[in-house]
Protein backbone atom coordinates (compact mmCIF):
# COMPACT_ATOMS: atom_id res chain seq x y z
CA UNK A 1 0.00 0.00 0.00
CA UNK A 2 1.50 3.56 -1.05
CA UNK A 3 0.41 6.33 1.67
CA UNK A 4 -0.02 9.83 -1.32
CA UNK A 5 -0.82 12.89 0.79
CA UNK A 6 -2.51 15.68 -2.27
CA UNK A 7 -1.60 19.10 -1.44
CA UNK A 8 -4.12 21.19 -3.20
CA UNK A 9 -6.85 18.30 -3.16
CA UNK A 10 -9.61 20.54 -3.98
CA UNK A 11 -7.70 22.09 -7.03
CA UNK A 12 -8.64 21.08 -10.76
CA UNK A 13 -5.64 18.78 -10.56
CA UNK A 14 -6.31 17.46 -7.16
CA UNK A 15 -9.41 16.30 -8.18
CA UNK A 16 -8.15 14.35 -11.14
CA UNK A 17 -6.14 12.83 -8.95
CA UNK A 18 -8.50 11.53 -6.55
CA UNK A 19 -10.54 10.46 -9.08
CA UNK A 20 -7.36 8.21 -10.55
CA UNK A 21 -6.75 6.86 -6.98
CA UNK A 22 -10.28 6.42 -5.53
CA UNK A 23 -11.56 3.45 -4.15
CA UNK A 24 -8.28 1.73 -5.03
CA UNK A 25 -7.06 -0.38 -1.65
CA UNK A 26 -3.20 -0.04 -2.73
CA UNK A 27 -3.15 3.79 -2.50
CA UNK A 28 -4.21 5.89 0.85
CA UNK A 29 -4.93 9.06 0.01
CA UNK A 30 -4.70 11.80 2.48
CA UNK A 31 -6.39 15.38 0.92
CA UNK A 32 -5.14 18.52 1.94
CA UNK A 33 -6.58 21.99 1.38
CA UNK A 34 -7.78 24.81 3.27
CA UNK A 35 -11.68 23.20 2.70
CA UNK A 36 -11.07 19.48 2.63
CA UNK A 37 -14.15 19.50 5.09
CA UNK A 38 -16.58 19.79 1.88
CA UNK A 39 -15.26 16.75 0.33
CA UNK A 40 -17.17 13.74 0.51
CA UNK A 41 -14.31 10.86 0.93
CA UNK A 42 -13.83 7.90 -0.76
CA UNK A 43 -13.38 4.28 1.23
CA UNK A 44 -9.52 5.01 0.93
CA UNK A 45 -9.43 8.85 1.42
CA UNK A 46 -9.08 11.13 4.66
CA UNK A 47 -9.42 14.86 4.43
CA UNK A 48 -7.49 17.17 6.61
CA UNK A 49 -8.13 21.11 6.33
CA UNK A 50 -4.68 23.32 6.67
CA UNK A 51 -3.11 25.94 5.22
CA UNK A 52 0.12 25.15 2.92
CA UNK A 53 1.84 28.12 4.22
CA UNK A 54 1.63 26.35 7.81
CA UNK A 55 4.28 24.29 8.75
CA UNK A 56 2.15 22.51 11.70
CA UNK A 57 -0.32 22.21 9.41
CA UNK A 58 1.52 20.47 6.82
CA UNK A 59 3.98 18.33 9.65
CA UNK A 60 0.31 16.48 10.58
CA UNK A 61 -0.70 15.92 6.72
CA UNK A 62 2.64 14.72 5.45
CA UNK A 63 3.81 12.34 8.20
CA UNK A 64 3.90 8.51 6.93
CA UNK A 65 3.49 9.25 3.57
CA UNK A 66 5.38 7.70 0.72
CA UNK A 67 4.80 10.43 -1.80
CA UNK A 68 3.63 13.85 -2.06
CA UNK A 69 1.50 15.21 -5.29
CA UNK A 70 1.70 19.47 -5.31
CA UNK A 71 -0.78 21.37 -7.03
CA UNK A 72 -1.50 25.12 -5.87
CA UNK A 73 -1.97 28.68 -6.54
CA UNK A 74 -1.14 31.47 -4.74
CA UNK A 75 2.18 32.44 -3.05
CA UNK A 76 3.88 29.61 -4.69
CA UNK A 77 7.32 29.91 -3.29
CA UNK A 78 6.51 30.52 0.27
CA UNK A 79 4.27 27.48 -0.33
CA UNK A 80 7.30 25.10 -1.70
CA UNK A 81 9.28 26.50 0.82
CA UNK A 82 7.00 25.37 3.91
CA UNK A 83 6.38 21.84 2.05
CA UNK A 84 10.43 20.81 1.21
CA UNK A 85 11.02 22.25 5.37
CA UNK A 86 8.03 20.02 6.38
CA UNK A 87 8.73 16.79 4.37
CA UNK A 88 12.84 17.27 5.90
CA UNK A 89 11.43 17.79 9.46
CA UNK A 90 8.85 14.24 9.19
CA UNK A 91 11.49 12.29 6.63
CA UNK A 92 9.70 12.13 3.61
CA UNK A 93 11.64 12.15 0.19
CA UNK A 94 9.27 12.06 -2.82
CA UNK A 95 7.19 14.78 -4.23
CA UNK A 96 5.83 15.66 -7.57
CA UNK A 97 5.14 19.33 -7.69
CA UNK A 98 3.34 20.83 -10.46
CA UNK A 99 4.13 24.70 -11.99
CA UNK A 100 4.09 25.81 -15.31
CA UNK A 101 5.11 25.52 -18.95
CA UNK A 102 7.47 28.53 -19.91
CA UNK A 103 9.11 29.16 -16.31
CA UNK A 104 12.74 28.34 -18.25
CA UNK A 105 11.63 30.61 -21.09
CA UNK A 106 11.13 27.28 -22.95
CA UNK A 107 8.05 27.96 -24.70
CA UNK A 108 8.35 27.59 -29.01
CA UNK A 109 7.37 31.02 -30.72
CA UNK A 110 8.65 33.14 -27.41
CA UNK A 111 11.60 35.34 -27.23
CA UNK A 112 14.34 31.94 -25.90
CA UNK A 113 15.64 32.31 -22.34
CA UNK A 114 12.55 35.08 -21.33
CA UNK A 115 10.32 34.46 -18.65
CA UNK A 116 6.98 36.33 -18.97
CA UNK A 117 6.82 38.22 -15.49
CA UNK A 118 3.30 35.71 -14.01
CA UNK A 119 5.43 32.92 -14.66
CA UNK A 120 8.33 33.95 -11.60
CA UNK A 121 7.01 32.73 -8.60
CA UNK A 122 6.08 29.48 -10.43
CA UNK A 123 9.82 29.66 -11.37
CA UNK A 124 11.20 30.21 -7.91
CA UNK A 125 8.65 27.44 -6.24
CA UNK A 126 10.64 25.04 -9.02
CA UNK A 127 13.89 26.34 -8.01
CA UNK A 128 13.08 25.59 -4.09
CA UNK A 129 11.88 22.39 -4.74
CA UNK A 130 14.84 21.48 -7.02
CA UNK A 131 17.74 22.07 -4.91
CA UNK A 132 15.80 20.90 -1.75
CA UNK A 133 17.91 17.50 -1.81
CA UNK A 134 14.23 15.96 -1.77
CA UNK A 135 13.28 13.46 -4.87
CA UNK A 136 11.40 15.39 -6.71
CA UNK A 137 9.54 15.40 -10.40
CA UNK A 138 8.69 18.72 -11.22
CA UNK A 139 5.71 19.39 -14.01
CA UNK A 140 5.57 22.33 -16.58
CA UNK A 141 2.51 21.10 -18.08
CA UNK A 142 0.26 23.51 -20.77
CA UNK A 143 -3.06 25.04 -19.80
CA UNK A 144 -5.19 22.05 -18.44
CA UNK A 145 -8.15 20.87 -20.56
CA UNK A 146 -10.53 18.39 -19.86
CA UNK A 147 -10.04 16.46 -22.80
CA UNK A 148 -10.19 12.45 -22.40
CA UNK A 149 -6.88 11.77 -23.82
CA UNK A 150 -4.38 9.87 -21.73
CA UNK A 151 -1.30 10.75 -23.24
CA UNK A 152 1.43 13.34 -23.66
CA UNK A 153 4.37 14.63 -24.60
CA UNK A 154 7.41 15.38 -22.41
CA UNK A 155 9.98 17.22 -23.02
CA UNK A 156 13.60 17.85 -19.98
CA UNK A 157 14.73 20.49 -18.53
CA UNK A 158 16.85 22.45 -21.70
CA UNK A 159 14.54 21.31 -24.58
CA UNK A 160 11.91 23.19 -26.38
CA UNK A 161 8.05 23.21 -25.47
CA UNK A 162 6.27 23.01 -28.77
CA UNK A 163 2.49 22.44 -27.58
CA UNK A 164 0.53 24.63 -25.35
CA UNK A 165 -2.47 22.36 -24.01
CA UNK A 166 -2.36 19.31 -22.39
CA UNK A 167 -5.45 17.08 -20.34
CA UNK A 168 -5.88 16.60 -16.66
CA UNK A 169 -6.27 12.83 -17.53
CA UNK A 170 -2.72 12.58 -19.18
CA UNK A 171 -1.41 14.74 -16.64
CA UNK A 172 -2.84 12.33 -13.47
CA UNK A 173 -2.29 9.33 -15.63
CA UNK A 174 1.49 10.16 -15.35
CA UNK A 175 1.21 11.25 -11.60
CA UNK A 176 -0.14 7.57 -10.80
CA UNK A 177 2.73 5.96 -13.04
CA UNK A 178 5.10 8.17 -10.91
CA UNK A 179 3.38 7.11 -7.69
CA UNK A 180 3.59 3.38 -8.70
CA UNK A 181 7.24 3.52 -9.69
CA UNK A 182 8.56 6.28 -7.72
CA UNK A 183 11.81 5.94 -8.91
CA UNK A 184 10.65 6.95 -12.98
CA UNK A 185 11.25 10.82 -14.04
CA UNK A 186 13.30 11.10 -10.45
CA UNK A 187 14.84 14.42 -10.03
CA UNK A 188 13.67 15.64 -13.37
CA UNK A 189 11.92 18.98 -14.44
CA UNK A 190 9.29 17.45 -17.42
CA UNK A 191 7.19 19.72 -20.31
CA UNK A 192 4.20 17.81 -20.84
CA UNK A 193 1.74 18.97 -23.81
CA UNK A 194 -0.57 17.43 -26.42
Amino acid sequence: MTNVAIIGATGSLGRSLREELKDNNDYTVTLFSRRAESLALASNEKAINGSATSGNDLDKVLADQDIVFVALSGDLPKMAREIVASMKRVGVARIVFVSSMGIYGEVAGEPKGVVAPILKPYRKAADIVEQSGLDYTILRPGWFDNRQDSTCQITQKGETFYGHDVSRKAIVTLVKHIIDQPETYLNTSLGLYR
